[in-house]
């Protein structure tokens, strides 16, 4: 799964050309090692954008983000929760991490879905909660209470959200592995065959160039021959027929799908 700290990936590879993290000593040839230094996401959602300046991720609320380097007001550094490295906004950082004992469990509200908080200490405004290691049964449901959504590329929460966000999203929800990209989504699980695809099956297109923050599309069964996905050319989270979603992304220019059972 390309998606680990020692991922020759640059999308999860915490180094640069100067440095790169302490613990890619001995692993990873660098002119210098750097201790990575541990802060925690304070604002609702953060764009990661990478040094070309496209978003191609987000950070939630709570989450630990691991700083290397700061330029002016950014900093860049590797989300510890799917491995993506990145520049954030270094004002939306704090150095104060506490552990989280709960994480967001509604929608719409002041924190996005999946948000770490510890109620004891963070303003967790009109917000359901769940504790740590509670998780939803189903992710499909999560996915179908974020029908309407608007897409947006690098987006992963409620307020914005691409297509391979969707699915970590509601893979999370679920407390499930979920690496963050339609590649990597591609990989977990098992395989199935289109005959025996059932509600919570993950479909994925594999596209052969991509772009920055994608690798593919990606969707979740909803039951027999329909799905729902973060769709781009709809503008929102939408459930549509599996033959419809098909013929459009192979027709503009994605392979052949890629069904996995979690």
């Amino acid at each position: 799964m390309p998606h680990d700290l020692h991922s020759p990936d640059p999308r999860f590879l915490p180094a640069r050309p100067d440095f790169a993290a302490q613990a890619l000593e001995g692993v990873f040839r660098a002119p210098e090692y750097r201790t990575a230094e541990s802060m925690q996401a304070t604002a609702p959602a953060t764009d990661v954008f990478d040094d070309q300046g496209n978003c191609v991720s987000q950070l939630l609320f709570g989450e630990a983000f691991d700083v290397l380097t700061r330029e002016g007001n950014r900093a860049w550094g590797q989300c510890r929760r799917d491995g993506v490295v990145g520049w954030v906004d270094a004002s939306r950082l704090s150095a104060d991490v506490h552990a989280p004992t709960h994480r967001v469990a509604s929608i719409g509200g002041t924190l996005p879905l999946n948000a770490m908080v510890d109620p004891t200490r963070d303003a967790v405004g009109d917000v359901s909660l769940a504790p740590i290691g509670e998780f939803e049964p189903d992710p499909v449901v999560v996915a179908e209470r974020l029908v309407g959504a608007p897409h947006v590329l690098g987006g992963r929460s409620d307020r914005g959200i691409d297509c391979a966000g969707l699915v970590q999203v509601c893979l999370i929800a679920g407390g499930r592995s979920a690496p963050r990209y339609a590649d990597g989504q591609a990989e977990i699980g098992s395989a199935v065959s289109l005959s025996d695809l059932r509600r919570g099956d993950l479909v994925i297109w594999p596209h052969p160039v991509g772009g920055a923050g994608w690798s593919g599309h990606a969707a979740l069964m909803v039951g027999p021959g329909s799905l729902i996905h973060a769709s781009g050319r709809v503008g929102a989270v939408v459930i549509e027929a599996m033959a419809d979603a098909d013929a459009r992304q192979r027709s503009d220019g994605f392979g052949a799908p890629i069904f996995r059972r979690i």
